[in-house]
């Protein structure tokens, strides 16, 4: 699901060269919705916002840590959907 958004880490690679992972592809409006999503998760979803603050933390870069942010809620989200369960947040 995470390549349908193009948030997903694609490598490089060839036989023994390892090129640097990048996100490419997918739905843009998709990406830009769920960005803005992740702004907001970013501060008030206790799991998005550990994540991002981990890894804020660990010194990654901010479009490193909000498209990591990204790919978690869609994360949560898939799962949301195979369970058909309503969006709870944790406390």
């Amino acid at each position: 699901m995470s390549a349908l958004v193009g948030v997903a880490p694609m490598n490089r690679d060839s036989g023994r060269q390892h090129g640097k992972r990048s996100i490419k592809g997918g739905r843009s409006e998709v990406r830009d919705m769920l960005y803005m999503g992740v702004v907001s998760a970013a501060k008030w979803n206790p799991p998005i916002r550990a994540l991002f603050e981990r890894l804020t933390a660990a010194g990654k870069l901010f479009k490193v840590v909000m498209t990591a942010c990204m790919r978690k809620l869609i994360v949560i989200l898939n799962a949301m959907v195979a369970h058909g369960r309503p969006w709870s947040n944790p406390a």
